[in-house]
């Protein structure tokens, strides 16, 4: 007889069994000052940047800010990926990250989860060297041994390493939520695009709407 499953993603999350995942909001990538934009004139990284900082800093960091309070409170696992070698000089990249020219070394302040969410010396930071986090960290393993099924996903960039997570957790069995308001890229229109096109591996929710179901209001 098979196994009983959900028949759909818009189940409520039950702490005891969630976990919050924050992508890549770290420092070299979060703000001008990242390495990320070393090499980018100051007009070029205003042009190109300005909207994502802007929406990372007055909407998306704050809204995160709110869930990982309320996830803390209510027992919610809460973990970290970040861009990071596991040496200094990212020989260990993925091939995508050569090609692109990311390599945030080993222990390095870009490396580091912004202080705005600054985990707590209980709560797992994973370095990753590719996209999604599934491919190049052991984050599935952890994910099981922990006991989680649902998994809360928000951070930067939305339609990269943050759709390639909700895609690969949807893949390997989790339930996803996605948090669009605690999420941002580059531009409004991409962040429609990639909400659009990954609307069928999860269900996304606001800060709100999440915060109330957390907190059982």
């Amino acid at each position: 007889m098979a196994a009983e499953f959900p028949t759909t993603r818009d189940i409520a999350l039950d702490p005891k069994t969630s976990g919050i995942l924050f992508i890549d909001v770290q420092n070299f990538s979060s703000g001008p000052e990242g390495g990320e934009f070393k090499d980018v004139p100051p007009d070029e990284v205003t042009k190109t940047y300005g909207y994502f900082f802007d929406q990372a800093k007055t909407v998306a960091i704050p809204n995160m800010q709110k869930l990982q309070a309320a996830c803390r409170k209510a027992g919610v696992e809460v973990l970290y990926t970040t861009i990071e070698s596991l040496t200094k000089d990212g020989r260990d990249r993925s091939l995508d990250y050569k090609i692109t020219g990311f390599n945030v070394p080993k222990g390095s302040w870009d490396g580091k989860v912004i202080d705005e969410i600054a985990p707590t010396d209980d709560e797992i930071v994973l370095p990753k060297s590719s996209s999604s986090v599934f491919i190049s960290t052991n984050i599935d393993y952890l994910l099981r041994n922990l006991g989680i099924r649902q998994l809360v996903l928000c951070g930067f960039l939305t339609d990269q390493c943050v759709e390639s997570a909700v895609r690969d957790a949807c893949d390997l069995g989790y339930l996803v939520t996605l948090v669009p308001d605690a999420c941002a890229t580059i531009t409004p229109e991409r962040q429609e695009t990639s909400l659009r096109a990954i609307k069928g591996y999860c269900r996304q929710v606001s800060t709100d709407d999440l915060l109330r179901e957390i907190e059982g209001r």
